[in-house]
């Protein structure tokens, strides 16, 4: 749902009919109208943890589908621009709240060897929203009514109704129910998940235990406040959740899945046609090369997956930034808007960094960025700080969002630079400070997270534990 929403208003904010209809609105409007849905989904993700909490993950994200569903049908039938953010609003807060429950929900279910890959589908799940929207949008721009952009935004529904009904037939999270005293019913979901139904599978049966142990644990250190998060020894993890859906906005991936028209057509791809085409193969490119992470991300590990597409993001940006600033010969037209005017050769080369750097985003910090803090935390805190680490993704989405039409008007190339640097600077942010995860246990985390907080200088006590015997028995059984 968030995938095809990113999508479907980056194509409508081109429509001729859309700007007629809200009276051309300016980059601050657009920020405006764009961002209104990040500050729903900011809103969204801090509450969804007492609620999750409450009354389990699968009706949190039950009750998110219909809170979206509201907001798309008051979007779709907007007759101003206040309607049009109002309903942007309350679908962000049904974003923020599936933002947050979801990956949690998929990890608690996951088996450790592949939980990665199975949270890693909700990334790719969100770049076939964005793929599906492109296209609908590219079909539409057609039609010369309302239309146009109308029901493009009301399709939005279908895939909110579609999950409310699928939730129905989804189990609870075992580690709630047994957090809620339904052990017996743990037990069941576990067996069905791990042994075909099997109560007396060893590794089902253990499995149980150690979530009785850990449930039983984080009864005695449970966190009463969210303020108790960020004292030791919670803080690093929590910091670090942050660093990662921080770094992952920073990237400036919503800048061009949310204005790729705009940032298309300013490169040199002139004509309506041209840049929505380009924006469509854009999505295919994302949701292509979101594939290899899917499938090699418990096996890469995310430290390496991480750095590798900090290193292809910070190239593509530095290449584009040199090519556009060397070249551009800014003009504006009767509305205002933007051309560089570059050559031919520079805007090529512009136009397949754009791609190179998606591609490299899709296949690094878009799955992780999800994966990692879904398993990094205690039951006991597990809601409450996954809600405050999705929190600020959509905190720095919704800044990111609101500044960029500014940006990308005023500073152009400047913008890629910045970027650059950033990805550049997370390489180092991570290889010091993330520690590796795959593989491993959600009960495991304490170990992982018990030493120093430099994580590069902490590989050997880990593998002392290993050694031992006392950690990676999730490797041990998968050998």
């Amino acid at each position: 749902m968030f995938g095809y929403d990113t999508g479907v208003l980056a194509s409508i904010l081109e429509f001729d009919k859309w700007k007629s209809y809200f009276h051309h609105p300016g980059s601050i409007g657009v920020g405006v109208i764009v961002s209104a849905l990040t500050a729903g989904c900011f809103v969204g993700s801090l509450i969804a943890g007492r609620i999750a909490d409450k009354y389990s993950r699968k009706r949190t994200i039950m009750i998110a589908c219909v809170v979206f569903s509201l907001g798309a049908a008051i979007q779709c039938g907007s007759i101003n621009r206040a309607m049009l953010i109002v309903g942007r609003f309350i679908s962000g807060l049904g974003v923020g709240v599936l933002s947050m429950t979801v990956p949690m929900f998929q990890s608690e279910l996951a088996p450790p060897a592949i939980r990665g890959r199975l949270v890693s589908f909700q990334q790719w799940a969100i770049t076939w929203g964005i793929v599906v929207s492109y296209w609908v949008d590219y079909g539409l721009h057609f039609v010369q009514s309302d239309v146009a952009w109308r029901v493009p935004i009301g399709i939005q529904i279908v895939p909110a109704a579609v999950l409310f009904v699928a939730m129905f037939f989804m189990p609870y999270s075992p580690r709630w129910l047994v957090d809620h005293g339904l052990v017996d019913e743990a037990h069941v979901v576990l067996a069905k998940l791990r042994a075909m139904g099997d109560l007396n599978a060893p590794d089902v049966v253990t499995e149980l235990e150690e979530i009785k142990e850990s449930v039983q644990v984080d009864g005695v250190t449970a966190v009463r406040s969210y303020t108790e998060l960020f004292h030791v020894p919670i803080r690093r993890r929590v910091l670090i959740g942050i660093a990662v859906h921080a770094l992952s906005q920073l990237s400036g991936i919503n800048v061009t899945l949310y204005f790729a028209p705009t940032i298309f057509k300013q490169s040199g791809l002139t004509g309506k046609n041209a840049s929505l085409l380009a924006q469509g193969l854009s999505g295919v490119v994302n949701c292509l090369f979101t594939i290899p992470a899917i499938l090699w991300i418990d096996r890469w590990g995310r430290r390496k997956t991480l750095m590798f597409g900090s290193l292809g993001c910070g190239i593509a940006y530095f290449v584009q930034a040199v090519a556009t600033g060397a070249t551009q010969h800014k003009t504006f037209d009767e509305n205002g808007d933007l051309y560089l005017n570059l050559p031919t050769g520079p805007s090529y080369v512009v136009i397949a960094m754009i791609y190179i750097f998606i591609a490299s985003f899709a296949m690094s910090w878009g799955p992780v960025s999800w994966v990692y803090p879904s398993e990094i935390f205690p039951m006991h805190i597990r809601s409450k700080a996954n809600s405050i680490t999705t929190a600020a993704n959509w905190l720095f989405n919704f800044g990111i969002s609101l500044v960029s039409p500014i940006l990308i008007k005023h500073i152009t190339w400047g913008l890629d630079l910045i970027f650059a640097i950033i990805m550049f600077v997370s390489i180092g942010i991570v290889y010091l400070f993330f520690p590796e995860t795959k593989n491993r246990s959600l009960e495991d985390m304490e170990i992982i997270f018990g030493g120093s907080v430099w994580a590069h200088r902490d590989k050997k006590r880990i593998a002392e534990y290993d050694a031992s015997g006392m950690l990676g028995q999730v490797e041990k059984q998968n050998t």
